[in-house]
């Protein structure tokens, strides 16, 4: 089975920076492309950053320039460095993962780590 973990959130006054960290776990899969949602109270979730396989990367108007995802594979673990922080930008981030192994491909989501940005 795959397990996605975040870690890395927290409390942060705007213009401040967090790093989220998506450990990602599970024997004989490989993790092609890896996403950050996250979801605000009320607010539906929204796709925050993509990056490939290859670290080709994607990011939502929202977070470009201020926001940069990288991935390590050698500990199967994709961050997202988010800068200049907003209060809009509170919410609950989550890591979302596109495995595969052989005669399978599915898709796994953590369970998310609170970020919150105080005015």
């Amino acid at each position: 089975q795959v397990q996605p973990v975040e870690s890395g959130g927290g409390f942060v006054q705007a213009g401040g920076s967090l790093r989220l960290s998506c450990a990602v776990s599970g024997l004989g899969w490989n993790f092609l492309d890896i996403r950050w949602f996250r979801q605000a109270t009320g607010k539906e979730r929204e796709m925050v950053a993509t990056i490939t396989l290859g670290g080709v990367t994607n990011y939502a108007d929202s977070g470009k320039g201020r926001f940069i995802i990288s991935r390590d594979n050698t500990k199967n673990t994709v961050y997202l460095q988010m800068n200049s922080l907003k209060p809009e930008d509170t919410a609950v981030y989550s890591c979302n993962v596109d495995a595969w192994r052989p005669g399978q491909r599915a898709t796994y989501w953590g369970q998310g780590t609170q970020v919150t940005v105080s005015s």
